[in-house]
């Protein structure tokens, strides 16, 4: 039986390019929980552990998924055979409650092993295997100023890089959002696909509001405008409204996907591996939204490139993805810490072929940003 040999959790500080407003948190650097396991064979598997903006987000954090894989999963790997991943993540299921974010790490490094032990991608290792080569890419301006949110969206237009945009909204009142995002709506009128994302951030009277003024104005979706708890709410505004709503926060693994199914809360899932708890858990998401006509769209944590890579691979089995997907997560930073960058060309990211993920960490990179860094750093000088 083949063993877990080596395992390795660290965290990498990088920044971004501009600050990312939320309507929680305004984001200036990213923190990326990267696992590294090699097994008895030497064969090495990589997972990422990302979420956004420390605990304002969610339950979990960088710290809490590195401690939560050091002191509580990581002695339940090293009795698992990491060829059998069902039977190494139904071990870890047993024994820790919750930390989905930890568990997709640790299951993406499994699945990337096995892909590198099987000479194939890990898309051909679950769902049904790939059915597209690429996937559309959603761009997020969220600087809040709309004179640099449409000259940042122009730029992405003439770089072929985007023509999918969504806008971080809910600080401000109903009203100067709807003006902020009417004014970018104009601008890119039969150009782009305009969406926003409220983060929770309203109550259901200024959903109620804010979704029939976005939808005059030009919007096509609204991502969790309410509290994600509040599913008959969801389902009201679901109801009433044309411009879909789309289910976020509010899913955080099948049986949710379940219940706003059969509530009729979102016409639209964002299905995300991290918040599932795994690949595997975020395929039988967006098999739940399928079987109920849900619309699926390809969510991120802003993940860097690993959680991107092991993104792209699961949704690239979908049979349907209408709404496309967000994972423009390495693009926010301001350095790459793959050895070769995932390729983003015609609006489209290409999904890996390699064996496994198809990526390699730059070893110098992860040296250099991650935190627990030893080694000596030299600034240059003019």
């Amino acid at each position: 039986m083949a063993t877990i040999a080596q395992i390795d959790t660290f965290i990498v500080d990088m920044p971004t390019i501009r600050p990312h407003v939320l309507a929680m948190a305004t984001m200036l650097a990213q923190s990326m929980v990267i696992v590294r396991l090699i097994d008895s064979e030497g064969i090495e598997g990589i997972g990422e552990g990302t979420t956004i903006g420390g605990l304002s987000y969610g339950e979990e954090s960088p710290e809490s998924i590195k401690s939560a894989i050091d002191t509580y999963i990581a002695p339940i790997l090293r009795g698992c055979d990491p060829v059998q991943v069902g039977a190494a993540i139904a071990a870890i299921s047993r024994s820790v409650r919750g930390n989905h974010f930890a568990k997709c790490a640790v299951e993406t490094a499994l699945l990337d092993m096995a892909g590198k032990r099987l000479g194939v991608p890990v898309s051909e290792l679950i769902g049904g295997g790939r059915v597209r080569a690429s996937l559309p890419v959603a761009w997020t301006l969220a600087s809040g100023d709309t004179a640099r949110d449409i000259e940042e969206g122009e730029a992405m237009l003439a770089q072929r890089r985007h023509r999918i945009f969504k806008l971080k909204i809910g600080k401000r009142s109903v009203a100067a959002d709807v003006a902020h995002v009417g004014a970018i709506c104009k601008a890119f009128a039969g150009r782009a696909s305009v969406r926003v994302d409220v983060n929770q951030n309203w109550s259901e009277p200024q959903a109620n509001i804010g979704m029939g003024l976005l939808h005059d104005v030009g919007v096509d979706l609204v991502e969790q405008p309410i509290a994600r708890d509040d599913v008959d709410a969801m389902a009201r505004l679901s109801v009433r409204h044309s411009v879909p709503l789309m289910a976020d926060e509010a899913l955080n693994g099948p049986r949710s996907a379940f219940r706003l199914a059969a509530a009729g809360a979102a016409r639209v899932y964002a299905v995300k591996i991290a918040q599932s708890g795994g690949l595997h858990a975020a395929g039988a998401v967006a098999a739940i939204a399928s079987a109920a006509g849900i619309g699926l769209y390809g969510g991120t944590m802003l993940e860097g490139g690993v959680g991107t890579a092991a993104s792209a691979h699961l949704f690239s089995t979908f049979p349907d993805l209408a709404w496309g997907t967000e994972l423009f997560g390495p693009l926010l930073l301001t350095e790459e810490i793959l050895a070769a960058p995932l390729t983003y060309s015609d609006f489209e990211l290409t999904v890996p072929t390699g064996p496994g993920l198809g990526i390699a960490l730059d070893t110098d990179k992860i040296a250099f940003f991650r935190r627990d860094r030893t080694a000596t750093i030299v600034h240059a000088v003019a």
